[in-house]
């Protein structure tokens, strides 16, 4: 009977674990494609790199959104099972707590195993690749050949081009630029101009022939007209991403061997979100716990409220280990300690609280 009970516990936090992911990830997912889209318009990504940079950020959103979905999972679950007076009435027969709960700490170290996975292997893989592409796709949309009657954008917005047409040889004609320099506007106008490409790749430039140069700051009456009978304007450069200085997407071997402390600080956070499910596996069970008549879904805002808390101190505590303001012996393990004690506290408190009144009022 128990092994029957202790399935059954399992496929209902399975489920509601699944469910929760679901709906994390696609939300996760709209604001992923949004942010790949607006950095994609911006500097002119190839259509083929764009689903494999959305793909890439996704597994990087993984390890935050597994011990969230499992908190919840589990609080969604247990408060059902609660709500509908099946725990009251399996604990009447017999079956004891950890038959019920076993099998909820087996998926969270099968989860936590997952995780760890991911923040030490596949995520950094995943954040050193999207990098790479994108540079790739920045450097292949900013040195892609004009197309006729096309705005184009470059170094991020900062310059944009307008050719009316495009010679076969790479004459420009009817050439329109602007660019924004702090709070002031250069936009230059003429008749013809070339593109070229500096021999190794790195800088481009257009120069214009037989135009107007207009400078000013919007807004205001100061602004000056000049003509040229030549005119070279640069194409600045998005700054490519220094892939060895990134910590997101440096090995975790890498990390383990040196001594930095913003690097020491990194590796503590990869070790510290596959402890988080853990950690949130065992407090969810006690918190999930209902008194008669209390509402299914009465205990989730405390659950987001210790996620929020949680996340937030290791954040925090990731920064101070970072800047020495914390030995880094110590690392991010009074994290997990401080949270259970908090969730100890917001159990208890109520419970201690009345207790403190009574003796109050028989004192």
């Amino acid at each position: 009977m128990g092994k029957i009970i202790g399935r059954y516990v399992l496929r209902e936090v399975l489920s509601a674990w699944l469910l929760m992911m679901a709906v994390l990830l696609i939300i996760l997912t709209a604001y992923e494609v949004g942010a790949v889209l607006e950095r994609a318009a911006a500097s002119q990504f190839p259509q083929g790199v764009i689903t494999r940079l959305i793909y890439l950020g996704l597994l990087q959103y993984v390890s935050l959104v597994a011990p969230m979905a499992l908190l919840l999972g589990i609080i969604w679950a247990f408060g059902r099972l609660y709500h509908d007076s099946e725990m009251a009435a399996a604990l009447a027969c017999g079956v004891r707590p950890g038959v019920l709960y076993r099998p909820v700490i087996a998926l969270a170290v099968v989860v936590a195993a997952g995780l760890a996975a991911v923040t030490l292997v596949l995520a950094p893989r995943a954040t050193f690749q999207a990098l790479t592409l994108r540079d790739k796709a920045i450097r292949a949309g900013q040195f892609a050949p004009l197309e006729p009657g096309q705005f184009r954008s470059f170094g991020g917005g900062s310059a944009v081009v307008y050719a009316q047409r495009v010679e076969p040889n790479g004459a420009l004609g009817n050439v329109f630029i602007e660019r924004t320099r702090g709070r002031t506007v250069e936009v230059a106008v003429a008749n013809q101009a070339r593109h070229t490409v500096s021999p190794d790749g790195t800088s481009q430039t257009i120069e214009l022939y037989h135009g107007e140069r207009f400078e000013g700051v919007p807004g205001s009456a100061q602004f000056r007209i000049m003509r040229f009978a030549e005119h070279t304007v640069p194409i600045p450069m998005p700054p490519a991403n220094q892939l060895v200085t990134d910590l997101d997407a440096a090995p975790t071997a890498a990390l383990y061997a040196s001594t930095d402390l913003r690097q020491q600080a990194k590796l503590q956070w990869r070790i510290a979100l596959p402890l988080m499910c853990l950690v949130l596996a065992v407090v969810a069970l006690p918190l999930s716990r209902l008194r008669p008549r209390q509402g299914r879904y009465a205990r989730v805002w405390v659950a987001l409220v210790l996620y929020v808390v949680y996340l937030n101190l290791l954040t925090a505590g990731e920064a101070w280990l970072g800047h020495g303001q914390i030995p880094p012996l110590l690392g991010l393990w009074w994290v997990h300690v401080v949270v259970i004690l908090l969730a100890v506290a917001m159990m208890r408190g109520p419970e201690l609280a009345s207790r403190m009144r009574i003796f109050g009022a028989r004192a």
